[in-house]
């Protein structure tokens, strides 16, 4: 098989950088990283025939009599490893096929594939750019605080400005570009924001942040966790999603004649997103604690409503300036950064797109603050919140045909089988609360 110039240049980059081992990566059904390595001998043929391995094992991949997996690496995502544990060391993230040569269904990058080309038979490229939040703690075994700084402080209360500038001279070596980078709002919580890219290329970038964030804290003796809310009192860690969609170089979500610049894509996309939110959200938010975060009071959103300024909203519309015609853009800010990015994205543009292709109406601007608002109030302005907790999320999944057709089965089942089982764990467990309260009265 003839070997593309983009797998001649990582097979020539790896001889003349003295690369020892090459890390293959992808990517289970839950979003964590896995990972095995190739020597460079091993490169050419894992770049032409894909490596074989078990994916019995793997979360959400194969049964025992199925386990038969090829790891193809793709070799636009070819990057040298910059942390200090790993000298001499590349990476390539993979796509997973099946023995027969056929992409494996439950592979999350060729769920977010799928997507895409769908997408882009109807003329769109998507782009998305989230914003990661983050918390240092002394160690993994508590969360005790590093600073007790604010949002945008500087040192001395904020003394994680080394790690974060470490962070991001890692991230732009591998060729991630970073756009933001400050202190947020929680004591010891941090955010670095990921320019815009195509949503192929950021899931790849998020789960290399997520594991440079975590590389960097190891090497300064420190911990970080994307744990949605590893803290009670204080905000949780969010991943607002800013998408959008462009037809050729022109922003699909523009329109210079609307009051708000908004077209009528735009609007139909945002309809899809808050239609189909209920849904979405045991992918953007599928863990027991994630909905110790999608609480009021703590600047996560709960409503199931869009806004320009308002930050209670579900979706907010940043605010067009004159000139920035290609960042018009809606942001999502129910998802959480423990989510598979890969799934995220799909079902945001899964959801987006029925919108669109259905022609939903989008609902009025929700302009008062919601949180305010009396359960009456926002059910007389049609405003539905989101689940409040995992075992509401798993039962609106379940019944979802947007996830369905989205995720496929065997995606979705096995989430919702995994997501029931830890519920079921979790209804189990005795908490700390409950000692407190109950055992000295009853």
């Amino acid at each position: 098989m003839t070997l593309s110039n983009e797998a001649e240049y990582v097979l020539r980059t790896v001889e003349e950088r003295g690369i020892k081992f090459i890390r293959l990566w992808f990517t289970d059904v839950l979003g964590f990283l896995k990972s095995f390595a190739i020597t460079p001998q091993e490169l050419e043929g894992a770049l032409t025939e894909g490596m074989g391995f078990d994916g019995s094992s793997v979360e959400g991949f194969s049964r025992i009599q199925e386990s038969d997996m090829v790891a193809k690496p793709d070799p636009s995502t070819f990057q040298v490893t910059p942390w200090k544990s790993e000298e001499h060391v590349a990476r390539l993230f993979c796509d997973i096929f099946d023995p027969d040569g056929s992409p494996f269904d439950a592979d999350p990058r060729f769920v977010l594939k799928r997507q895409l080309d769908r997408a882009a038979q109807l003329g769109f490229t998507f782009y998305v750019g989230p914003e990661l939040e983050y918390f240092y703690f002394k160690d993994s075994s508590g969360t005790e605080f590093l600073d007790h700084g604010g949002y945008f402080d500087l040192t001395p209360l904020d003394v994680a400005t080394d790690f974060r500038k470490r962070t991001v001279f890692y991230l732009e070596s591998m060729g991630i570009p970073v756009e933001y980078v400050h202190h947020e709002v929680a004591p010891s919580q941090h955010e670095i924001d990921l320019r815009y890219a195509d949503a192929l290329t950021m899931a790849d970038s998020v789960m290399t942040y997520r594991l440079t964030v975590k590389e960097v804290a190891q090497e300064f003796g420190v911990y970080a966790t994307f744990m949605p809310k590893p803290v009670a009192g204080v905000n949780g860690s969010g991943m607002h999603t800013h998408q959008s969609l462009f037809e050729g170089d022109r922003n699909a979500f523009f329109d210079p004649t609307d009051e708000h610049h908004l077209s009528k894509t735009g609007r139909a996309y945002i309809a899809g997103i808050l239609r189909h939110a209920r849904e979405l959200t045991l992918v953007t938010n599928q863990w027991v604690n994630s909905y110790k975060r999608l609480v009021p009071g703590f600047e996560a959103p709960v409503y199931i409503c869009w806004a320009r300024r308002n930050r209670s909203a579900l979706v907010r519309v940043p605010m067009y300036k004159p000139g920035k015609e290609s960042a018009t853009r809606i942001e999502f800010r129910s998802p959480d950064p423990a989510c598979n990015p890969y799934l995220a994205f799909a079902c945001m543009l899964a959801a987006g797109l029925a919108g669109i292709e259905n022609e939903y109406e989008l609902p009025p601007e929700a302009s008062n603050n919601i949180y305010e608002m009396s359960e009456e109030e926002r059910r007389a302005a049609g405003i539905d919140s989101l689940p409040e907790d995992l075992h509401e999320a798993i039962g609106i999944a379940d019944d979802s045909e947007l996830l369905r057709e989205t995720l496929g089965d065997h995606v979705l089942e096995y989430l919702v089988r995994n997501k029931r089982e830890e519920w079921d764990a979790y209804k189990a467990y005795v908490t700390p609360f409950e000692l407190e309260r109950y055992l000295p009265l009853l």
